[in-house]
């Protein structure tokens, strides 16, 4: 039985001696394989490397080269305005010298020539009064008194001066502040031209001379006038309000306050009706609204 069993094995051993030897050849060829595979992804990495190197080399070479061009541009560039300053600034506070030399000439020549301008507008007035003296002279004389009347009589109907000569008189001694003189003549204007456009701004002048004067009772009158003699004027409402403000310095609040009130409704759009509803507010009392737009064409 023995011997039956060894002979057995002895047959069979080469087979199972010959399976492990074909196992391992496979595996060593496997093995072989992998070998040249992990050889051949080592070599390439080895290329890839080294072209890699060689790009960070050539970029290296690049920046260097970037950063000595720089460098240069850099340089030229201080240079250029170093060299710019020099040619630059120099000029320039020379410039502003002579500037302000001629800004100071410019301020004394200015100043001459206000000074100048002031005498021109003394020589002129002192002309006007002139010319005005030399018109009065050449004014022909009144003719004699006719029987039965008195020199005066035939002396107040000759105009002492034209129309505009006088108005524009009597308006200058107005704003130079010789009001006796600018009441006289604005009086004449009226008695001579008290039909022509400028009429109602004379009547009211009148009336703020008065006013100015403290004679409240006769200013009160003159503004009445323009409004009663000259209903359509453009002194309508400076003479209500005048009015309204002459009726307040004489304690007439009632009056006054009807004054400012007509104004409102009859003229909203003048410059004087925000100063009348300002006086009316300071009264106590409310603005008026203004009359209906049929009532503003009236």
């Amino acid at each position: 039985m023995f011997r039956r069993l060894c002979a057995l094995i002895l047959v069979g051993s080469p087979a199972l001696i010959w399976g492990a030897s074909k196992e391992i050849m496979e595996l060593q060829r496997d093995v072989a394989l992998l070998q040249d595979q992990v050889k051949q992804l080592q070599q390439s990495q080895d290329r890839q490397l080294s072209a890699m190197t060689e790009l960070v080399r050539q970029a290296l070479d690049a920046a260097n080269r970037a950063n000595t061009s720089l460098a240069v541009m850099q340089n030229g560039f201080q240079q250029s305005v170093k060299d710019q300053k020099n040619d630059v600034v120099a000029p320039v506070v020379g410039l502003s010298t002579r500037m302000d030399s001629l800004s100071n000439d410019f301020r004394t020549v200015q100043q001459a020539v206000s000074d100048l301008a002031s005498a021109v507008q003394k020589l002129q007035a002192q002309l006007t009064d002139v010319g005005n003296a030399v018109k009065v002279l050449q004014a022909p004389a009144p003719p004699p008194p006719a029987p039965g009347t008195t020199g005066a009589t035939g002396a107040s109907n000759t105009p002492p001066l034209p129309a505009t000569d006088l108005y524009n008189n009597a308006k200058s001694d107005y704003t130079g502040g010789k009001l006796d003189l600018a009441l006289q003549e604005y009086s004449d204007y009226l008695k001579y031209y008290g039909n022509t456009d400028l009429a109602p701004n004379a009547q009211f002048f009148i009336g703020a001379i008065h006013y100015s004067q403290g004679n409240y009772d006769q200013a009160l009158n003159d503004f009445d006038a323009v409004t009663e003699k000259y209903p359509d004027n453009n002194k309508t409402p400076d003479a209500l309000y005048s009015k309204g403000t002459t009726l307040l310095k004489m304690s007439r609040r009632t009056d006054a306050a009807a004054e400012f009130k007509e104004l409102i409704q009859r003229f909203p759009q003048s410059s004087v009706a925000p100063q009348a509803c300002t006086r009316l507010k300071d009264m106590g009392l409310r603005c008026p609204t203004p009359a209906s737009s049929s009532r503003k064409k009236k």
